[in-house]
C-alpha cells in the first residue's frame, strides 16, 4: 500500500464527480470532527467550549506548517476574498492583476482603489489570460508597489511560476491567491508576501475555512484598516482605541469560528500526513488521465501541459460545445461549464469509474460529431470525421 492509499480511500463522492476546483465534497474526518465538535459546544461545558475553542490555534499552526513560517504570521478568515479584502484595503502605490484574473482579486483590487484613493490598479491582459513571468515584466514599473496573481488559474488551470515572479519583481509585495492550490501544489511558499486561501475546494473542509499568511514584510506596508475587536491589541474591557496586534491577527475583524477551525485543521492534516509532494504528483497524473482522453477523442485542452495542477480545460470546437455538455450531464458527470470551455477537475481520489463516465461523453460526442464543410469551397473537413 502507497503512503498515498489511505487519503485516496476516504475519497467517497459520488462517481463521475469532476468538480473539486468548485467545491469539495466534506471528506469523513471532517464530517465525523465536525459532528464531535458540534456535540461539544452543545454541552454548556466549559471545559468542552474551551477545547472546541483550541481549534483555531490547532488551525493556524497547520496552515504555519505547510506555509514554512511562524504562526504568528497566520490568520484564520472567513474565505479567500476576506484576506484579499484586507491586503487590497491596506495596499498603496500600484498593483498588477490579471484583466482575467477571479474577482476575488481584480475586483477587492477595484474596490480598495475606488475606496481609499491610495491604490492604483493596474491590468494586464497576456494571452488566454495565463500570467507569466515575461508578461509581468513588460509591465513593471518603479511605480507598481505589489503583483497580486492566482497561483493556480481558475480558468485554465495554468500553474504561475512563483519563484520566477519573486525573482522577477525585487522588494515588491507578491500576493497570491492560494485556493485553487493549497495542499495539492508543491511549491515554495516564501516566495510570497501575502497569501489567501479557503480548505472548501481541494482540501474538502466546507465554506468559511479560509486563512492569510502576512510575512513580516507585507505587515510593514498594508496596513490594518480593517482590523476590528480580533485584532486589536488588549480585550474587550480595554477602554479608548488600542492599536492593531502586531501579528498577522491585526488583520481579522472578530473572532474566528471553531468550528470553521476545527474542519480546516482536520484537513490540513491529512494532507500533510499523506506528504503534499506525493499528493500534487498524483493529482497531475489524474490530470494527465483527462488529458489523455480528451486526446482519445479529439477535444483541444487550453490547459498548459507543462505547468498545471489538477483543472484541465477543455476547449471543445464551437459546434461540439453544448453536445458535449449535454453529454456529460447525461452521463452522471459534474464539471463546470463556463461560456466555450468546460472546466474537468479531478482530485487524487478520482477513480477509474469515473474517468469511464468522463470517456463515454467524450466518445459520444466524437461518434456523432458534425462534419463541417468549408462554405467558400464546398469541401469538407475530414478532420472532424475523426474519432
Amino acid at each position: 500500500m502507497s503512503e498515498l492509499e489511505p487519503l485516496i480511500e476516504t475519497f467517497d463522492a459520488a462517481a463521475g464527480y469532476l468538480d473539486w476546483a468548485a467545491f469539495g465534497p466534506l471528506s469523513p474526518a471532517v464530517r465525523a470532527e465536525m459532528n464531535a465538535d458540534a456535540a461539544l459546544l452543545g454541552t454548556g461545558r466549559r471545559a468542552g467550549i474551551d477545547l472546541v475553542a483550541s481549534r483555531v490555534d490547532e488551525a493556524r499552526d497547520l496552515v504555519a506548517t505547510v506555509l514554512g513560517c511562524a504562526v504568528d504570521e497566520v490568520v484564520l478568515q472567513p474565505s479567500t476574498t476576506h484576506g484579499l479584502t484586507h491586503t487590497m484595503q491596506g495596499l498603496t502605490g500600484d498593483v498588477l492583476v490579471s484583466a482575467q484574473e477571479f474577482p476575488a482579486l481584480r475586483v477587492t483590487a477595484r474596490r480598495a482603489q475606488d475606496a481609499r484613493g491610495l491604490l492604483t490598479v493596474r491590468e494586464i491582459d497576456p494571452p488566454d489570460g495565463i500570467v507569466t513571468v515575461d508578461a509581468v515584466a513588460e509591465a513593471l514599473t518603479d511605480d507598481v508597489t505589489a503583483v497580486a496573481v492566482s497561483l493556480v488559474d481558475f480558468r485554465t488551470g495554468a500553474l504561475a511560476d512563483l519563484p520566477g515572479l519573486r525573482e522577477l519583481i525585487g522588494d515588491r509585495l507578491l500576493i497570491v491567491d492560494a485556493v485553487q492550490a493549497f495542499g495539492v501544489v508543491d511549491v515554495d511558499w516564501a516566495a510570497a508576501d501575502v497569501v489567501c486561501g479557503n480548505g472548501y475546494k481541494w482540501l474538502r473542509a466546507g465554506r468559511g475555512t479560509g486563512f492569510a499568511r502576512f510575512s513580516d514584510r507585507a505587515r510593514e506596508r498594508i496596513e490594518p484598516v480593517l482590523s476590528g475587536i480580533s485584532g486589536m491589541q488588549g480585550d474587550a474591557a480595554t477602554t479608548g482605541f488600542p492599536p492593531p496586534l502586531p501579528t498577522a491577527g491585526a488583520y481579522s475583524i472578530a473572532p474566528s469560528d471553531p468550528l470553521a477551525a476545527s474542519r480546516l485543521a482536520v484537513a490540513v492534516r491529512d494532507v500533510v500526513d499523506a506528504g503534499i509532494p506525493a499528493v500534487a504528483a498524483e493529482l497531475r497524473a489524474r490530470a494527465q488521465d483527462v488529458m489523455n482522453l480528451a486526446d482519445r477523442y479529439g477535444v483541444p485542452v487550453l490547459t498548459p501541459r507543462d505547468r498545471h495542477a489538477g483543472i484541465v480545460t477543455l476547449l471543445p470546437d464551437p459546434q461540439d460545445a453544448a453536445p458535449l455538455a449535454a453529454a456529460l450531464a447525461n452521463h452522471g458527470v459534474t464539471v463546470t461549464a463556463r461560456g466555450a470551455t468546460i472546466r474537468v477537475s479531478p482530485h487524487i481520489g478520482t477513480g477509474a469509474d469515473s474517468l469511464q463516465l468522463l470517456g463515454d461523453a467524450l466518445a459520444q460526442v466524437a461518434t456523432t460529431r458534425v462534419v463541417v464543410i468549408d462554405a467558400p469551397t464546398g469541401e469538407l473537413d475530414l478532420g472532424a470525421l475523426e474519432s
